[in-house]
């Protein structure tokens, strides 16, 4: 079978490509990274991500949206890890299809459409501290009344989100995703360093705060969100992936050493040329989860694990590899290569590391 994406959904990677070295290039990113003070949030481009329709991927079309797929939501991560790119992007997105999943009608309209146009930020908060990403990793809990009490952290953005979609365990045992303002009273927001300034992570705490159960929530919807986190995520690591290899190969294209320049020397053309066929599978795999899951396909489950591992295992190569083939200036702060790869040490921690996956692809391979 011959898959490849769509010349629309060419054409929107190229828009945003194209839009983000214009308007939002590395030096950019810098000036978030270096602001260790703010917010991480930048206004204008958060602009236009609703302006640009970014935000409304995933939105049905009655509620204000695109109605597309995963696979068109994914060209836009790529986009995004291949810029180092700030924001909330991911989070408001995954809580987007949290309220699209389990959302009653109401609550889908009454959520939804701001969501698409960029007027509300929010995240998700589906563990505890480092636990894993399913229903075991949960550490909030829910009482009768819907009042909740617990940790779940990191959380993406806690500080600026308007609403948080929270995982919890219900009385009976079962899961319930709730609507929460991390401003209502009972909620704290505790924020956390960290090594990646292209975010702004914190934890959210809980003690009998009030929330509202998305009417459709399971167990079942918990590990599809996770899915569909793992998908997204894999897309940005193989974006930052090969944004690293480009930009590696073209330095090493011009560096000269020894009168030669040094990506003519077998030690470092073979290693490259080798990073690229990884990240090449990683970027398919990336490609084919997120089709399996918007067709819902038999193995969507086995094509996630897959392609989560692949794109980690890419990216940490990949954006390591950068800093050592660029010689000393590589390792120096003022040179953007650290971006990439602390961008990729946080995410191939997130929705799920190596070792998690490849325990899944061999329980679901030996089950089958």
């Amino acid at each position: 079978m011959f898959f490849a994406l769509t010349d629309e959904q060419r054409a929107l990677a190229e828009t945003v490509r194209d839009y983000l070295a214009d308007r939002f290039d590395l030096t950019a990113v810098r000036a978030v990274f270096e602001d260790t003070a703010g917010d991480g949030h930048p206004a204008d481009l958060w602009k236009a991500f609703g302006e640009q329709g970014w935000l409304a991927v995933l939105v049905p079309e009655e509620n204000d949206g695109l109605g597309l797929g995963l696979l068109d939501a994914q060209v836009i991560a790529r986009a995004l890890g291949a810029g180092a790119v700030p924001g909330p992007w991911l989070a408001t997105v995954l809580a987007g299809e949290a309220v699209r999943l389990a959302g009653s009608a109401e609550q889908r309209a009454a959520v939804l459409g701001p969501l698409a146009a960029g007027e509300l930020v929010a995240t998700v908060a589906l563990r505890a501290p480092g636990k894993a990403f399913d229903v075991s990793g949960v550490g909030v809990t829910a009482d009768a009344d819907g009042r909740l009490t617990g940790t779940a952290s990191p959380v993406e953005y806690p500080a600026v989100a308007r609403l948080a979609v929270v995982a919890a365990t219900e009385p009976d045992g079962g899961i319930g995703l709730y609507l929460v303002e991390p401003t209502a009273p009972g909620v704290t927001v505790a924020p956390h360093t960290s090594y990646d300034a292209t975010t702004r992570l914190g934890g959210l705490t809980f003690a009998g705060a009030a929330g509202e159960r998305l009417a459709g929530s399971s167990g079942d919807v918990l590990a599809d969100l996770n899915r569909r986190g793992a998908v997204l995520t894999a897309a940005d690591l193989v974006g930052s992936a090969r944004a690293a290899i480009t930009r590696t190969v073209e330095y090493d294209k011009t560096r000269v050493q020894f009168g030669k320049a040094v990506g003519s020397f077998q030690a470092i053309k073979h290693t490259l040329a080798d990073l690229h066929v990884a990240v090449l599978m990683a970027e398919h795999a990336a490609l084919y989860a997120a089709h399996a899951l918007d067709e819902a396909l038999p193995d969507a489950e086995l094509a996630v694990a897959v392609a989560k591992a692949k794109a980690n295992d890419a990216a940490t190569a990949a954006t390591g590899a950068m800093i050592q083939y660029h010689g000393g200036i590589g390792f120096t702060w003022e040179h953007e290569a650290h971006f990439f790869y602390k961008r990729a040490k946080r995410l191939v921690g997130t929705f799920g590391d190596s070792a998690q996956h490849l325990d899944r692809v061999a329980a679901l391979s030996l089950d089958n």
